[in-house]
């Protein structure tokens, strides 16, 4: 395990997704992750299981300070006051006093950008949030955001995978300092069984999700988020350290992109998307 640096942020190289995870499922991972040695969690407020995630955290018997949290403001909370008051309630049913990150779960929004990303800073300020970010944001979204921020924008969350070609997102970040959070890495369970990523994964007898996982954080600036209820496959996703891809297995995977590959677009949530 290693971290990103992102504008002063040291984030884990690979986070516990809980996307769509009942709390049940959260109570019994969560502290299995911990106990592995993952050390960054990802919850959201739209989610449902931020209180399991703290009450799993805190139960873990790892310190609190050991592990990097992040959840997600929705969108029904971006005006200023209600930005502030969900936070509280977020860090109420997660235990804790402060979020390591705090993020815009999507960019569409009557509310405009400067109002969200000076709430973001707000609770910044107040020491509730140490880091902020965006989610699902494109270039110029991503520009627009750090133009607007007195504090760093840290990491942009989006989807990404083999079939997804987010290079232009990928540069920008970079040359700002940002990190890219990949979600959905697996492509919704169609990167298991292609041909290209068996072949990659038998040479170094490893599984696709792990080839993908690896693909993903061998990347500057990159971190990959797993999510699983089976206790073997996030002990397997969370080996990955020992093993590198060869630049031409890199650029093989990355020869998978295509026109079609986005999955998670919802019209009224999303942005306009760079091509």
């Amino acid at each position: 395990m290693f971290n990103v640096d992102a504008n002063g942020a040291a984030i884990p190289a690979i986070g516990f997704g809980t996307y769509r995870m009942p709390g049940a499922d959260v109570l019994r991972m969560v502290p299995a992750a911990l106990k592995l040695g993952y050390r960054h969690v990802d919850t959201a407020q739209i989610y449902g299981n931020e209180s399991e995630v703290g009450e799993a955290i805190a139960g873990s018997g790892v310190r609190r300070e050991d592990v990097f949290l992040t959840t997600k403001v929705w969108v029904d909370k971006y005006a200023h006051a209600d930005l502030i008051a969900s936070v509280d309630e977020s860090l109420g049913k997660l235990r804790t006093d402060y979020i390591d990150l705090l993020l815009l779960h999507w960019p569409k929004s009557p509310v405009p950008l400067a109002e969200r990303i000076g709430a973001l800073n707000e609770v910044r300020d107040a020491g509730k949030v140490r880091h902020i970010g965006v989610s699902n944001f494109s270039t110029a979204l991503m520009a627009e955001a750090a133009s607007l921020s007195k504090a760093p924008i840290v990491t942009n969350q989006i989807e990404y995978h083999p079939y997804l070609d987010q290079t232009v997102v990928l540069e920008a970040a970079r040359r700002s300092g940002m990190s890219i959070t990949a979600y959905y890495a697996m492509a919704d369970g169609k990167v298991i069984g292609d041909p290209a990523i068996k072949a990659i994964a038998a040479a170094h007898g490893k599984s696709e999700a792990q080839v993908v996982l690896r693909w993903l954080v061998q990347q500057d600036g990159v971190i990959a988020l797993s999510k699983t209820v089976s206790e073997d496959r996030l002990r397997s996703n969370f080996d990955i350290f020992d093993f590198v891809l060869s630049e031409t297995e890199m650029q093989a995977l990355h020869a998978l992109a295509r026109p079609d590959g986005r999955i998670v677009n919802p019209g009224h949530l999303a942005p306009d998307w760079d091509r």
